[in-house]
């Protein structure tokens, strides 16, 4: 009696330990302004929190400290100034924080109907710029503007880094190619260019809140490569586009060779898992990948033997975006709810505001 008793126990103990770790917890809330990109400091647990440039606007770039926003660098980079945009934020897309105390942002401002928000930059030409701060005094050290790209057709989305080789990878679902920028010259390449890894599956739509999610001009949302992680290491670089059902992955050590072809490059691609559809994602130091679910509410990851779990379902993960993870073992996570915009409703903002951002205890 008491070895059954005892067994009931642990198995309880164990059920109510996995609840708790499975437990979706709000960090932060931005009433109506859309958080997108997320990341955290891995040497100081900073969290930083990016705006894309819609209105109601405020900040482009802000850190959480003590559940509040503070403009990051300053306030002056986060005023919307399109006379001088080469010294402020346009549309702070995504956020990396590397393993060398730096803070990346992408500033990227895709041309016409290349942007998903409501009101796409009208311009013919896109704008794009990698910024690098250092986060040991919170200064810029460095711009890159991607001159050698067709700024007319390139829609930059998310990126990571590589400092073992210098290198930052960036996902362009615009080119439909993986672009890789040499962080010393300053020169990109374009990659697997309409890979098959890398576009849509034809007539694959997305189907959320109970109807396929199509703007108001009847078009469906479409996305070609967008979610990328790094593993910690810099051995294993992973995409995927939203239109999607599978995840892949590449050694950067192919993506960095500038003397092989697409042609060579394309064979190196490896099918991880099959996962349906995914927007961001991330590595953990253990290997494993986490993804968002966005028709399932919920968060998986996929681990390094390819299978595929759910580390949280809630109902407030509403179109899951960008990830960030601390070094005390919580993956952060905003919820930008994409697909309940005007520009997807005929015109109605179906959003449940506030927006949020969340944390869930990782495995």
């Amino acid at each position: 009696m008491k070895s059954i008793f005892t067994f009931i126990l642990i198995m309880a103990v164990a059920f109510n330990a996995q609840s708790q770790q499975n437990k979706l917890i709000e960090v932060a809330s931005f009433g109506q302004n859309q958080p997108i990109g997320v990341t955290v400091a891995p040497k100081t647990n900073r969290l930083f929190v990016s705006f894309p440039h819609h209105e109601p606007y405020l900040y482009g770039l802000t850190e959480i400290v003590n559940g509040k926003r503070v403009p990051f660098p300053n306030a002056e980079w986060n005023k919307y100034d399109m006379q001088n945009p080469d010294t402020h934020f346009v549309n702070a897309q995504d956020i990396y924080a590397d393993d060398q105390n730096n803070l990346w942002v992408l500033d990227s401002a895709p041309a016409g109907a290349a942007s998903v928000l409501d009101k796409g930059n009208s311009a013919k030409q896109g704008r794009f710029k990698l910024i690098r701060i250092d986060l040991s005094d919170n200064t810029i050290k460095h711009i890159y503007t991607f001159d050698d790209l067709p700024k007319d057709k390139s829609a930059l989305n998310d990126m990571c880094i590589d400092n073992i080789k210098g290198l930052a990878y960036l996902s362009d679902p615009g080119l439909h190619a993986i672009v890789v920028l040499d962080l010393k010259s300053g020169k990109s390449r374009v990659l697997l260019r309409d890979d098959k890894s890398v576009v849509v599956e034809p007539d694959l739509k997305l189907h959320l809140d109970g109807k396929d999610v199509i703007d108001q001009s009847g078009n469906p949302f479409v996305s070609n490569v967008n979610g990328i992680a790094l593993t910690k290491d810099n051995t294993y670089f992973y995409f995927r586009a939203i239109n999607q059902t599978k995840l892949y992955r590449i050694k950067t050590e192919f993506l960095a060779d500038a003397n092989l072809t697409d042609a060579d490059l394309s064979p190196k691609v490896e099918t991880v898992a099959e996962t349906g559809i995914c927007h961001g994602m991330i590595a953990d130091s253990k290997g494993n990948i986490y993804l968002s679910d966005s028709p399932d509410h919920a968060i998986q990851y996929v681990t390094p033997d390819g299978k595929v779990h759910f580390l949280v379902k809630d109902e407030r993960l509403i179109w899951p975006d960008s990830f960030g993870i601390s070094s005390d073992g919580y993956l952060y996570l905003s919820a930008s709810q994409m697909h309940r915009l005007p520009r997807y409703n005929d015109g109605v903002d179906k959003t449940e505001y506030p927006y949020r951002i969340y944390k869930v205890k990782l495995p």
